[in-house]
Formats: structure tokens, sequence, C-alpha cells
């Protein structure tokens, strides 16, 4: 099974092939935002790919898109909520920032 580290928290989990870092990270309680509930209508799950990039779906228009309109995006940015885990990947949360 694949293995998210979610930082700065430091904490690694497994993941089914195919979730989202989003649903990884409820699933194990991790405290990823979501105000809209994964449906890439907000930036609110915001995190940066820090390792393992290649292992993660491509990002779509939609998810670039949005991305578009938050701040502090950077090159590593993804939505967690359209990121989809196909191998181990280390993410940097970023809570804070970013809005609807």
């Amino acid at each position: 099974m694949p293995k998210v580290t979610f930082m700065p928290m430091n904490q690694t989990v497994e993941a089914k092939d195919g979730e989202s870092i989003l649903e990884v990270a409820v699933n194990h309680d991790i405290p990823l935002q979501h105000a809209c509930g994964g449906f890439c209508a907000c930036t609110t799950c915001h995190v940066l790919v820090t390792a393992g990039e290649k292992n993660l779906s491509e990002s779509e228009e939609d998810e670039e898109e949005r991305l578009d309109r938050a701040s502090g995006v950077r090159l590593n940015s993804r939505l967690g909520c359209q990121a989809k885990v196909h191998g181990d990947v280390t993410v940097e949360i970023q809570n804070e920032g970013f809005g609807h």
C-alpha cells in the first residue's frame, strides 16, 4: 500500500491506491481543511508536494484553474481533493491564507 506522510506533523499513514490526499487525511483524522467537501470548489485543501510528486495523478484543468486563484501557490502545489495517490508521497499541509 502507498504511504502518505503529512507535514508538519510528520505523520505517515497507509493509503489505498487511487485515494485522494484529502480522503487519506480524513480517513486517518489528519487535520486537512476541506470547506467544499472535496469537490474542487475551493482551495482549503491546498498542499505542497515535497516528495513523490510522480506518484500522484496528473493535475487536471479544473484543479489548475482553482489553484490559479489561490494565494501562496508554488510549482509543487496540489489540491488534496484532486491529487490521487499511486505511490509514496510527502505533503505539507497549507491551512492558512487560502480562501474559498
